[in-house]
């Protein structure tokens, strides 16, 4: 029996991967913030014969306890992890800020990846075929880091966040072997392309409807893009790294993932009062 982790694991994405994980005979971890979405999962889960396979750990991402709250009820179900899956977000038309004084997408979409990612490390090294698979935006719409405004206090758009998030989300894994070499976990950084999800449901009446729309017609099924989720998490890529826009590998030689930068967000990142990097042996976030 594998083990995964999957944050967002409620809802969309992580609720059809982590269904298709236990029915298949694997456990699940689904992390997420809202109680009503893990008694549907489990309820859920239960209806498939897969009841005692999936468990709901209840964390708010966006906040400093919350990450550390995820970091905790992870080690006290298991003592290893074949795969961390990475799907929590949320579109914000306003900004919000955090109990901990973040921008909120930052925080989410960005920061918890990376506490959990590398606070997990040495669970995911345990794991037969380890994989961290972070769904975020490679390869898709542009964006870019405000290096010199990470929390977008000025000229905040929902948009604008969450194309920083993606950004951040391409250095963080291609940063990821400098801060564990050698190690045995392999990081897939994944473009789902366009899906239907709750994502459009904060946005104001005319875009909602009109994203629903459209998502009837274009977008995949949640269920479509897990299988494909699935398959990276049973074969990762040999690479250390490697970026898919759906089933199309990306080159990492561009400057989304350039070295330089990414080391650049690592140290920006450790300077927060969040400790986003490998944890000292003993300390945690």
């Amino acid at each position: 029996m594998r083990v995964y982790a999957i944050t967002g694991g409620t809802n969309g994405m992580g609720r059809a991967l982590g269904l298709l994980l236990a029915r298949r005979g694997d456990r699940v971890l689904a992390l997420a913030s809202g109680e009503a979405g893990g008694r549907a999962l489990l309820e859920q889960a239960r209806e498939a014969g897969a009841g005692d396979r999936v468990d709901f750990l209840r964390a708010d991402l966006s906040t400093v306890a919350g990450m550390n709250a995820a970091l905790a009820g992870v080690r006290e179900r298991t003592d290893r992890l074949d795969g961390l899956v990475f799907g929590a977000q949320r579109f914000r038309p306003v900004r919000e800020e955090t109990a901990d004084g973040l921008e909120s997408t930052f925080a989410l979409a960005y920061l918890s990846r990376s506490v959990l990612g590398h606070g997990l490390v040495d669970l995911l090294e345990r794991g037969e075929a380890p994989v961290i698979l972070n769904i975020a935006g490679p390869g898709g719409l542009p964006g870019r880091v405000h290096w010199d405004d990470l929390q977008l206090t000025r000229g905040y758009t929902g948009m604008r966040a969450a194309m920083q998030g993606s950004r951040c989300n391409d250095l963080l894994g291609a940063d990821f072997p400098a801060r564990h070499p050698g190690a045995r976990t392999r990081y897939v950084l994944y473009n789902p392309g366009f899906v239907r999800t709750g994502m459009a449901d904060p946005l104001p009446a005319p875009q909602r409807l009109l994203t629903r729309a459209l998502a009837r017609v274009l977008a995949r099924s949640p269920e479509a893009a897990a299988a494909d989720l699935a398959r990276l998490l049973d074969a990762p890529p040999a690479e250390p790294v490697s970026a898919f826009r759906r089933n199309t590998r990306l080159d990492l030689s561009g400057p989304a993932f350039d070295p330089g930068a990414a080391a650049g967000l690592y140290a920006l990142t450790r300077a927060l009062p969040v400790d986003g990097g490998p944890p000292e042996r003993g300390r945690r976030v």
